[in-house]
């Protein structure tokens, strides 16, 4: 049935009037492709919805006709009337690729030299658009350069853990795989001397595709001396609207505040603005020795109103500029569901907002809590344009993870707009595949798309993962792989830095390999598996558990928490299979 097929995402709970009417239609492209997740402004009332995975939307309204806006980043916004007597077919245009680097979108991974055409294959055909395109085989002969961004970003893996936890099956956009290694901080290797970073590579057998290899890259950054840390200007900046008004939101982030303060010294300073019924600065800028006092400020938080996120993020960087701190750490920290429903609404109007602070040289952490109504990519989008990073605390645990056991990696960043290049040699790899990094359809068909570079904090491990395709050959090994560079700027510096690695051939059985991998391999494969990508047809969920199994350490809460994690999703996904395959076609 067509109605069956139509997804309805509200941004807003809908509410109820005398007389009701269903406005639907679908969005798609040019090319007639569908278009998801289009951003659908109601002009009238500001109620915002989406587009589901066909393009297709279904909206309840008290008018029998209504304007409403439609706007897709990459596209051009349509303002027209919808009518509940007619199913409306939009298409929307494509923007002109534009000459000013600031407008470019940013990506978290950029093949050099691969124009659209060439990436048109990967979500045309039979297939409608992703929000989240999924990276695709890349030839090596002909674009042998790829790009990928560096941030501390583990939203995602936290987040996951809480749709398994109530037994949800977890949407595919919010499984970032990056974030998802990020998490576990695998493997630290601290750099020697002075050095800013230590680089260690591993090629591999691939679990998945045994015809496949996997290249691990990981990259460990200088951890700074506790001692030795800047001052700090923090400013917490606090939903307490209603919609925080629940235990796993407002109180879990007052417990995560205290836990920060905790670690404040007498030369760092504190101010607090929350945003909601009462929006206004609740504590002005005061020294880390007054404990006291910022613990009754974040005590006396009560949760009611409206989101007016604009306002609140105005007077945070207000404060955050007046007091600032040359060569200190001056940073916003935001928490909320965010749920923006009074000021800016949209992505793109908060990511103009956001990034007109970001030459300031305030970062910006995000703290992503709640269900529901949870807005990940409106945090994820401030968190990158406010040149920052993002943590989604789904429990106590989590947040004393994040404020406690790696406070300096949240809070002290060694490097800015950090982005590695990777040149593979194809003498040696026929294709090649980034997991994970995977960009939005409308960033990738901007033809000024950039990377968009990271910031990197103190004591940082990323693990980087490619499948490749090996060239078949019988020659002797080759002795260069691929080269790695490191792009960088010091904190609050604007000159370009690079740190160049050689990699050589190095490959060792997937049975044999050092146990690091092999549990980042496995962190891959249960990614994958979440976003139901093809890569992973060969294998199914009992391979997943006996994987995850076999590669977690026994002594690590978290790694063994991950293997529960496995045999929750085993028994979630298993029964929608059999679910799905129960019911009667149409």
């Amino acid at each position: 049935m067509a109605v069956c097929r139509i997804l309805v995402l509200l941004l807003m709970s809908t509410p109820v009037f005398s007389q009701q009417y269903y406005l639907r239609g679908e969005v798609r492209d040019e090319s007639n492709s569908a278009l998801q997740n289009v951003t659908i402004l109601n002009v009238r009332t500001g109620y915002v919805y989406k587009s589901g995975v066909t393009g297709a939307f279904g909206i309840v309204a008290a008018s029998k006709v209504d304007t409403f806006s439609f706007s897709l980043s990459g596209y051009r916004t349509e303002k027209l009337a919808v009518s509940a007597d007619n199913y409306l077919n939009l298409k929307m245009k494509l923007l002109p690729a534009s000459s000013s680097a600031s407008n470019a979108s940013r990506l978290a991974s950029l093949v050099k030299g691969m124009v659209r055409e060439d990436r048109k294959q990967w979500y045309t055909g039979d297939e409608s658009y992703a929000s989240i395109l999924e990276n695709n085989f890349v030839n090596s002969s002909r674009f042998p350069n790829t790009g990928l961004s560096l941030n501390v970003d583990r939203a995602s893996y936290s987040n996951i853990r809480r749709f398994l936890a109530t037994s949800t099956i977890v949407p595919p956009d919010a499984v970032r795989v990056e974030e998802m290694l990020n998490y576990f901080n695998l493997s630290y290797t601290a750099p020697e001397g002075k050095d800013l970073f230590h680089l260690r590579t591993k090629i591999t057998s691939c679990p998945w595709n045994p015809a496949n290899q996997l290249f691990f890259v990981n990259l460990s950054a200088k951890k700074l001396d506790l001692e030795a840390l800047p001052p700090s200007n923090l400013v917490f900046l606090i939903d307490v609207s209603g919609s925080m008004d629940m235990t796993n939101r407002l109180p879990l982030l007052k417990s995560a505040f205290r836990m920060l303060v905790d670690n404040l010294r007498a030369k760092d300073s504190v101010a607090i603005v929350a945003y909601g019924g009462n929006t206004g600065i609740m504590l002005n800028t005061t020294s880390g020795a007054e404990k006291d006092s910022i613990m009754k400020a974040i005590d006396e938080l009560t949760p009611g109103g409206s989101t007016p996120g604009e306002a609140g993020i105005k007077y945070a960087y207000l404060l955050a500029s007046k007091h600032f701190i040359p060569g200190g750490n001056n940073r916003v920290i935001l928490a909320t569901d965010g749920d923006f429903n009074v000021g800016l609404r949209t992505e793109d109007e908060l990511d103009e907002m956001i990034s007109r602070h970001k030459a300031s040289g305030i970062y910006l952490t995000c703290l992503g809590v709640g269900m529901g109504n949870y807005k990940d990519s409106k945090i994820q989008t401030l968190a990158r344009k406010g040149n920052g990073n993002f943590a989604y605390l789904d429990n106590f645990n989590e947040a004393e993870k994040v404020m406690m056991h790696e406070f300096t990696q949240t809070l002290y960043s060694v490097a800015d707009n950090a982005y590695m290049n990777v040149e593979f040699n194809p003498g040696y790899v026929k294709q090649y595949r980034l997991i994970g990094f995977d960009n939005r359809v409308g960033a990738l068909n901007d033809t000024n798309a950039v990377v968009d570079g990271g910031e990197i904090g103190s004591g940082y491990s990323m693990m980087g993962v490619f499948e490749i395709e090996p060239v078949k050959s019988d020659t002797a090994i080759i002795e260069r792989f691929a080269n790695i560079r490191v792009n960088y700027n010091d904190p609050n510096d604007t000159v370009g830095r690079c740190a160049s690695f050689r990699v050589p051939y190095d490959f060792e059985p997937f049975a044999t390999v050092e146990k690091t991998y092999r549990f980042a391999g496995a962190i891959a494969q249960f990614g994958q598996m979440l976003r139901v990508s093809a890569v992973t047809r060969l294998v199914n969920w009992n391979d997943m558990v006996a994987l995850a199994m076999a590669t977690a350490d026994p002594a690590s809460l978290t790694q063994q928490e991950f293997v529960q994690m496995v045999q929750q999703a085993k028994l979630l996904y298993n029964k929608s299979r059999k679910k799905k395959k129960s019911e009667p076609q149409d």
